[in-house]
């Protein structure tokens, strides 16, 4: 899999939020998108899902050298972010169920091994909305690594995690994330220091 920015921008009204970039994301890597807070991380990063379109130059998905239609990305993506809410009024069984129908897990994996795997055995049977604000973030991750795609985007990771949490991140990351795309969009390094490569969006202001 791989995403191609060509001499790609997106502005909000006159305002550029990045201009001028081209660079290209390849499956099997780790990329890093850094810079300070308001600089644009998460708008690169919506733009790389599909979700949010450029408004100038290009960003195209492929796979297997065939490039893919705008409808048929989000098969292909997963994404871990604080503005993606969870179905508060489920359970985690209940949520992650349902999530299945849209987005497969990766094979061979139950749900009941997925929720063990982040640390929630024993919250199982409680609403999300009871959950701690940790709790939610491992629910989110959840989510994100164990649905079979070969993209994985990452904004703000660990946000709410403690230390066990972060471990239980980095984990993740070592287990099911080898031959994936991992892009990382933080300004803390702990949530982006396995990654080989690193963008600076301030670097693309102009």
């Amino acid at each position: 899999m791989k995403v191609s920015l060509t001499d790609a921008g997106k502005r909000f009204n006159r305002d550029w939020i990045f201009r001028h970039l081209t660079y290209t994301f390849e499956e099997g890597n780790s990329y890093a998108i850094v810079g300070p807070n308001g600089s644009g991380k998460s708008t690169l990063l919506q733009v790389l899902s599909g979700a949010m379109q450029a408004s100038e130059g290009t960003c195209e998905w492929s796979i297997r050298n065939r490039q893919l239609p705008n409808d048929e990305v989000y098969n292909h993506v997963s994404i871990c972010a604080p503005y993606l809410e969870v179905v508060e009024e489920m359970t985690i069984k209940e949520f992650l169920g349902f999530h299945h129908h849209f987005k497969p897990f990766l094979a061979s994996l139950s749900i009941d091994c997925i929720i063990a795997s982040v640390g929630l055995s024993e919250a199982v049977r409680k609403q999300i909305r009871y959950y701690s604000s940790g709790m939610k973030q491992r629910v989110k991750l959840a989510q994100a690594f164990f649905s079979d795609t070969p993209i994985l985007l990452l904004d703000e990771p660990c946000t709410n995690l403690d230390v066990t949490g972060i471990e239980l991140y980095h984990k993740l990351i070592e287990d099911y994330c080898v031959n994936r795309l991992v892009i990382v969009s933080s300004n803390d390094e702990i949530e982006y220091k396995f990654c080989r490569k690193r963008i600076n969006v301030v670097d693309y202001k102009k």
